[in-house]
């Protein structure tokens, strides 16, 4: 019988898991932090609010992107 696809068995960092769990996790952190950020913060049209969501979701992205490298990086040592 063949091994199926989704098995792997990497040297040092998964790259695959981290891309995974970095679309989660920013999904799951980002939503809730741009939608608290966006309260106080006039918005009146959706030019003006997609430009909020894509400036404020890149910097989450890239903080939760690191952060799961980092801890990638720590486990697989």
């Amino acid at each position: 019988m063949r091994e199926p696809v989704e098995r792997s068995d990497p040297d040092g960092v998964d790259f695959g898991w981290v891309m995974q769990t970095t679309f989660v996790c920013t999904i799951l952190v980002g939503a809730p932090i741009v939608a608290a950020l966006s309260i106080p913060v006039s918005l009146p049209t959706w030019g003006s609010r997609l430009s909020f969501a894509v400036r404020v979701g890149a910097l989450v992205w890239i903080v939760v992107a690191l952060s799961v490298f980092a801890y990638a990086k720590r486990s697989a040592d």
